[in-house]
């Protein structure tokens, strides 16, 4: 692939996070107007939604794992590994009705809502970094070759 076939994919990819950001900041903004099982059902939606991203991720990540990165192979693992985690432990709590324990989780959800975000961005600093580097690097290899 050339490196600008590369850019081309990487706008694409830019440009599908930026959709679907702008879906996901509607769909918070919404929320606050919600009722409970119409939240719920939203809930399980994205839950569902998310499961299918990162099993999507994964698949991609193995069929091109020797073209990855360790580095980056460890990422996507650890990060599927905190997600299980996260739902599993979500799951337990709804299973818990005391009230001063739900409000506990409730405030526990909402830091890691906030967490998952600050995650995003900085990951999204990265992937820009990334690419940016990578075209650098086709360069200064391609002018090296025509040496």
């Amino acid at each position: 692939m050339t490196m600008s076939e590369h850019l081309e994919q990487a706008s694409a990819q830019l440009s599908e996070l930026s959709a679907r950001a702008s879906e996901a900041e509607a769909n918070v903004k919404a929320a606050a107007e919600k009722e409970v099982a119409e939240l719920r059902e939203q809930v399980d939606a994205a839950e569902e939604s998310a499961g299918k991203a990162a099993e999507k991720l994964k698949s991609s990540a193995e069929e091109s794992s020797s073209e990855l990165s360790e580095h980056w192979t460890k990422v996507q693992g650890d990060w599927q590994a905190h997600v299980a985690k996260v739902r599993s432990d979500v799951a337990a709590a709804r299973a818990d009705r005391d009230a001063s324990r739900a409000e506990r989780r409730a405030e526990r959800s909402e830091d890691d809502a906030l967490a998952a975000v600050a995650f995003v961005l900085v990951a999204l600093e990265e992937a820009e970094y990334r690419i940016l580097d990578a075209a650098l690097s086709r360069l200064e290899a391609d002018a090296l070759a025509a040496a």
